[in-house]
């Protein structure tokens, strides 16, 4: 009998034998063929699958950013390589002036220019510019420069912080942003440095022209006059004044209205983003100006002792600067109570959604403007500019601006309990870092250790928080289950 090993199948192959092989057998009948497993069973051990860390929200991405951009700039300004004198400053200084300067607010406890070496003022001005364009968009436009490819993650947390949900038109847009950064930028410090060519050197008149028209159109009200000045000692001088507001207006309107402007031409073909930036910020100028001078006019500590036309002058730049840029020409410690006030209102507005001021912003001040004037006219519906602004915007705007003034009316309240100054001061004060401006009365650097806390966390949640606020509200999806009877409830 004829035994015969095959392969588990059982399957032979009946073709013509190989050459150097030999023949394979041909199966007869009645032959017994034996069968073995040519494949044995293995086990195989498989690690557990580790579980799937859950990906960070974009949204969060900015603020994690920025807070580290914070801590590394609190590091570089606490050492001793920073400051004028070579001694180290108090990390807690450090970290006041780095959360200011990232949150282009302006409000310092040191003074910029005689405390910090050209080192550290180089370290502020970093910290500026990365603050007013924004984490996400100077890394990106790092990584940009060095050749590599951004990932889907970070372009859509940058679309977020612009604004804008599409990852490829948020780097359309971060380059259009950048060109436009570097344009008005580089005009700003070049007509800045001719003038002050007249008054110092040419290096130093370079470098007061690039940190101040830095400075300015970035909204940070940083400057290295020194002696806490600011634009005082140019109060006359209508060159540096009506430079430095027409940097900080045209960075506290943004890009966005610009290129529409731009693209547009006429303001018929403007869209209604841009319609609202434009007549409000023309409507807010115009008003504090004329409410600068009407205050103020015949104080001789701010506009009193300067002629007419120096009034004028110092009155539109002061109807500038508090949304949001920090500079003042006049002493704002002398101005008077009402314009104290005055000041607080400009201030907690703010600039344009999309550029490098706070606040509120002027949309969501003009939509509730429009929100009132329709409550009045007895309308449902609320209309700009002959279109019709959908309501969960309106709730949008009326959240941030109720959530704001309840952190401003906290921290102020917090302050008051543990610091002795008057209570307009600290609210003036409260509401400057919260609206990422940085004028101030005069009493910032007397604040204690943990007033300085306060006004850190406020200015780091005037930089992110009305804008987290929204992304958070827009970016929640509309879920309409079931629908509620209507009742009418008592109001006013």
């Amino acid at each position: 009998m004829v035994e015969q090993c095959e392969a588990s199948s059982g399957v032979s192959d009946p073709g013509q034998p190989r050459s150097g092989t030999p023949p394979r057998y041909t199966r007869r009948p009645g032959d017994r063929v034996v069968r073995r497993a040519v494949l044995r069973p293995e086990a195989v051990t498989l690690a557990a699958p580790k579980a799937r860390r859950r990906p960070r929200p974009p949204a969060l991405v900015p603020v994690l950013g920025f807070a580290g951009v914070i801590l590394v700039g609190a590091i570089l300004l606490s050492l001793p390589i920073a400051t004028t004198s070579g001694r180290s400053t108090p990390f807690i200084d450090a970290l006041f002036t780095a959360t200011s300067a990232v949150s282009v607010t302006g409000l310092v406890v040191v003074d910029t220019g005689t405390h910090w070496n050209a080192f550290g003022q180089a370290v502020v001005l970093a910290l500026i510019q990365i603050g007013g364009l924004g984490f996400m968009a100077t890394s990106t436009l790092l990584l940009m420069l060095v050749g590599r490819r951004a990932t889907l993650r970070d372009r859509m947390a940058l679309g977020l912080t612009m604004g804008t949900p599409e990852p490829g038109g948020a780097m359309r847009l971060l380059r259009r942003i950048a060109l436009m950064t570097l344009i008005i930028e580089s005009v700003g410090v070049l007509l800045l440095f001719l003038r002050f060519t007249q008054e110092m050197p040419p290096g130093r008149a370079l470098w007061w022209g690039l940190f101040h028209g830095i400075s300015a159109f970035n909204q940070a009200g940083f400057d290295i006059v020194g002696g806490f000045q600011s634009m005082i000692p140019f109060q006359r001088d209508p060159w540096i004044l009506l430079t430095m507001a027409v940097l900080i207006t045209l960075g506290g309107i943004g890009y966005t209205p610009l290129a529409d402007v731009l693209r547009c031409r006429t303001w018929r073909r403007l869209t209604v983003d841009t319609k609202l930036v434009l007549s409000t910020t023309a409507a807010l100028l115009a008003v504090g100006m004329v409410g600068y001078l009407i205050m103020e006019w015949n104080n001789p500590a701010t506009l009193g002792h300067l002629p007419w036309g120096d009034r004028l002058l110092n009155g539109y730049f002061q109807s500038v600067t508090p949304r949001t840029a920090g500079f003042n020409a006049i002493p704002i410690g002398e101005m008077r109570d009402q314009s104290l006030v005055f000041t607080i209102a400009l201030m907690f507005i703010g600039g344009a959604s999309g550029s490098t001021a706070g606040g509120v912003k002027v949309q969501t001040f003009s939509l509730l403007f429009f929100a009132i004037l329709a409550a009045i006219s007895g309308r449902e519906s609320v209309v700009a500019f002959g279109r019709e602004i959908p309501p969960r915007q309106i709730y949008q705007a009326l959240a941030v601006v109720l959530l704001a003034i309840a952190v401003v009316f906290l921290v102020a309240l917090g302050l008051t309990v543990f610091e002795p100054f008057d209570a307009i001061d600290v609210a003036f004060e409260t509401v400057s870092g919260f609206g990422t401006v940085g004028l101030s009365t005069g009493i910032t650097p007397q604040l204690g250790p943990g007033s300085r806390l306060f006004l850190i966390a406020i200015m780091f949640t005037g930089r992110l928080g009305p804008l987290t606020l929204a992304l958070a509200l827009a970016a929640r999806p509309t879920r309409r289950g079931i629908g509620y009877a209507r009742e009418n409830v008592k109001i006013g």
